[in-house]
């Protein structure tokens, strides 16, 4: 069992743009108190795509149901399950009459013992927000992605790039296997996002938006927020845009007790007992002075 439980609040959505078809699949998985996010981009330019994100969550979803939990090896976990889903995806093709090569991008998250590890191929992103900003953020497998990362292309020209939608790594289409990245493991905090999401949600945004609005509560209206306003500012051209974002509401190691319950108010007097009350102050005031006068001292203790 993880030594560290974690109580979150969680949202998701998944929504079609202006495409036909919504190839976007995505699935939230628990167990022991251990959670995996798991996001999937269809290819819209390969048949099939729409399959190979289901074929992505299927795989991580028999991974995580039979795994040894807590997992031994979280970074091993994630990279193995990746491979698997690749290995399937391009089987799944070969399969098909004619052959096809489906493929999606994809995005993992593990959450156990109040710590996150994510692994990633394409350019559905990661994020982890903490205080609005953002202090982890995965980098995209693209061509556009590399030009940027080398200095050959500016910050403003990537919107507008021909190859913008060209990706470098992704789960299925080739029998090569992709380059992936996993992360370590990196420890949270209370109020902390995590934000798995596809390229209709960041690309018609930017990180400082993503924040802001996350930084909001409730998690459902925020995510809300953010999924119509990538539709509107991408209109008439809006990808499926789909997401799934957690927060951490607290961290409470294994052993500590619960939160003490506020002590209940205490009971107000009497209303006969406060009008006595009122009587005596005004008394007082009242006769206070000659009270003084006559060197008197007050009520006694």
């Amino acid at each position: 069992m993880a030594t560290v439980s974690l109580e979150y609040e969680l949202s998701r959505t998944s929504r079609l743009g202006n495409r036909e078809v919504n190839q976007d699949r995505l699935a939230v998985l628990e167990r022991d108190g251990i959670l995996l996010l798991v996001l999937g981009d269809g290819l819209g330019g390969k048949e099939g795509g729409e399959l190979a994100a289901e074929t992505l969550v299927k795989i991580a979803s028999e991974r995580f149901e039979h795994a040894a939990l807590p997992v031994s090896n979280p970074e091993q976990f994630l990279f193995v399950t990746l491979k698997l889903a690749h290995a399937a995806v391009v089987k799944l093709g070969l399969r098909s009459d004619p052959p096809i090569h489906p493929a999606t991008t994809a995005v993992l998250c593990l959450v156990q013992n109040g710590t996150a590890w994510w692994a990633h191929a394409g350019d559905s992103r990661f994020y982890l927000f903490r205080n609005g900003l953002s202090l982890y953020r995965t980098s995209d497998h693209s061509y556009v992605e590399e030009l940027y990362q080398q200095g050959q292309l500016s910050l403003e020209n990537r919107q507008d790039h021909p190859m913008r939608s060209y990706l470098t790594q992704c789960i299925g289409q080739t029998k090569k296997e992709p380059e992936l990245t996993v992360s370590t493991g990196v420890k949270l905090q209370e109020d902390d996002v995590l934000l798995l999401c596809s390229d209709g949600l960041w690309e018609p945004l930017d990180d400082a938006q993503l924040g802001a609005v996350l930084s909001e509560r409730p998690l459902k209206d925020s995510l809300d927020k953010l999924a119509e306003r990538a539709e509107q500012n991408a209109y008439p051209y809006s990808d499926n845009v789909s997401a799934i974002a957690l927060r951490v509401v607290r961290l409470r190691s294994r052993g500590e007790p619960a939160p003490a319950a506020k002590a209940p108010p205490r009971p107000r007097p009497a209303d006969s007992l406060d009008r006595a009350i009122d009587e005596i102050e005004r008394a007082l005031d009242e006769y206070g002075h000659e009270m003084d006068e006559a060197g008197g001292s007050g009520p006694g203790r």
